[in-house]
């Protein structure tokens, strides 16, 4: 039995790893195009300019001993100079790639472009099918990699992803992200998700990686209910934070502060979360192209979040992972 991306898991479907595994990090980069994050949606009214920074973030991350994850997409997959430098990393083992899908700029363009179709799973289930075999297919022939991950753009799985998925030979969905809810823009609702990796099916042929957002505060245990409330009552919810009561991290150097992040991090290493998931949009690597990175400056901030990140995950004791080994790790079988 395989069930629908869309639906939180019984608690049975909770993935298991490898004794030896124990707590791990993985860094997942959604490998993007620049667009404006305020505009409508448009086929034609992006750029690609920060890949040529892409050298500069893998020799950081090499740097740091970190194998970052890219799920690229369309634009980025079409762009020599984006995949002249992640092929040969994923090829010598310093990366990996896999599929990320905007639809608004990936073909076959049957839809209309607006808000609600830019989550595929929004999409016809023949339209989205179409979109994302496209890129499969894009990404193996532009590197000789077979992609076995899939992330959502905008995180905007569909009732039958999952039969893509399979269908696609994709292994691991990292597209949930658990304690958020985008009904309100025409999305899923993630607020009742674990944040822990789990099975999708029975067969336990499809892994969901959740990108790992946390509770913190005194109130935390009851955070999926409280924070819900507090959304509508922005104030209520600044409040909640200042006082120590209730705070949503969601673990990115995007738009978080460093006491922020290890805050988070403490709640997942202490609630035993066997994988925590990172996650930032490659634009933000160069200034100008995200809400999170406006000047040189705050590109250099990014950086020194994401290696004070990785230094306090080293000193608790929580080493760098890839899907290469969480795929060798995960045990299937009860």
């Amino acid at each position: 039995m395989i069930r629908s991306l869309v639906e939180p898991p019984p608690a049975t479907a909770r993935a298991r790893f490898a004794p030896d595994f124990g707590q791990r990090v993985l860094l997942t980069v959604d490998t993007e195009e620049e667009f404006d994050w305020n505009g409508p949606f448009t086929r034609d009214r992006h750029g690609l300019t920060h890949a040529a920074r892409f050298p500069e973030f893998q020799h950081f991350c090499d740097g740091i001993g970190v194998v970052p994850h890219y799920l690229v997409d369309w634009p980025i997959a079409s762009s020599p100079v984006a995949m002249d430098v992640l092929v040969p990393a994923a090829r010598e083992g310093r990366a990996e790639i896999g599929i990320q899908l905007h639809p608004w700029v990936n073909p076959p363009f049957e839809e209309e472009t607006n808000a609600r179709n830019s989550y595929a799973g929004n999409l016809p289930f023949e339209l989205e099918r179409a979109k994302l075999l496209a890129l499969r297919d894009l990404i193996e022939d532009r590197s000789g990699i077979v992609p076995l991950t899939y992330r959502a753009g905008r995180y905007g799985l569909g009732a039958r992803t999952h039969e893509i998925l399979r269908e696609a030979g994709v292994a691991i969905d990292t597209s949930v992200r658990a304690n958020f809810d985008y009904r309100a823009g025409h999305g899923p609702d993630y607020s009742a998700h674990p944040i822990e990796p789990y099975w999708i099916d029975d067969e336990q042929s499809l892994l969901e990686l959740p990108v790992t957002t946390v509770f913190w505060g005194m109130l935390r245990r009851q955070g999926r209910w409280i924070h819900p409330l507090a959304e509508r009552l922005p104030r209520m919810r600044g409040a909640l934070a200042r006082v120590g009561l209730l705070e949503r991290i969601a673990l990115t150097p995007e738009g978080i502060t460093l006491d922020e992040a290890i805050r988070g991090i403490d709640i997942a290493i202490d609630d035993g979360l066997p994988v925590i998931v990172l996650s930032l949009h490659s634009p933000s690597i160069a200034p100008g192209h995200t809400p999170y990175v406006r000047s040189e400056d705050d590109v250099e901030r990014l950086y020194e979040r994401l290696d004070g990140v990785y230094d306090y995950m080293r000193r608790r004791g929580i080493k760098s992972t890839s899907v290469a080994e969480i795929m060798r790790s995960v045990v299937r079988g009860r």
